[in-house]
């Protein structure tokens, strides 16, 4: 049994899955309380509302959400960012030419903002670009923590909620600060935050 433990530990590491587990608070697998959202009924992907902006030190991501792939996760996400919630947090695992990972209060890789969102898996391919939601073992373990693809990674395909795809400005998302592949991706030194997210609508008013 330890064999076949330790197998698929070597396994994850290679394949990449391993750098986007949510870890501690948000691995308790059931133990938090469940989202019970029922999911953003605005599915025009061309709508202001469904239409997130990401200020990161380098300039200001566009990103198209995906309520028609993934509606509870993006209601969700709306109500986060609009308590401002991301903004001031760390992007605390960034590997070069694989993904950006943020969204934990913690700054660890440890924390969330306290409910679990039920898995909303698609056919969508995880390519340049994309926006996924870290998770634990659980498929309903994601929370608030996200990652933003550097790099096509097609082996995470089904097994990750993607929420969204950034349109405009993924040369600033290059720029966030790196970390160490051989630690997980976690930044030595001070890393790169969120200035803040905003949805576009909220911003015409």
């Amino acid at each position: 049994m330890r064999l076949v433990v330790l197998a698929l530990i070597v396994i994850a590491i290679a394949t990449g899955v391993w750098f986007l587990t949510s870890q501690g608070a948000v691995q308790s697998d059931g133990a938090m309380s469940l989202y019970q959202g029922t999911g953003e009924t605005n599915l025009n992907l061309n709508s202001d509302d469904n239409i997130l902006l990401l200020e990161i030190p380098a300039g200001t991501v566009v990103i198209t959400m995906r309520p028609d792939l993934a509606p509870i996760h993006v209601q969700r996400i709306k109500e986060l960012v609009r308590k401002g919630f991301y903004d001031g947090l760390k992007f605390h695992r960034v590997i070069e030419g694989f993904m950006a990972q943020g969204g934990d209060p913690d700054g660890t890789g440890r924390g969330g903002s306290g409910f679990n969102l039920p898995a909303e898996f698609s056919q969508e391919k995880f390519e340049r670009g994309v926006l996924g939601m870290a998770r634990a073992r659980s498929i309903n373990s994601a929370d608030s923590q996200f990652f933003i693809m550097l790099g096509d990674a097609p082996h995470l395909s089904g097994q990750y909620t993607i929420w969204g795809q950034v349109t405009k400005g993924m040369e600033f998302v290059d720029a966030l600060k790196k970390g160490n592949k051989n630690a997980n991706g976690q930044i030595s030194g001070k890393p790169d935050r969120i200035k803040r997210m905003r949805i576009k609508s909220d911003t015409l008013n």
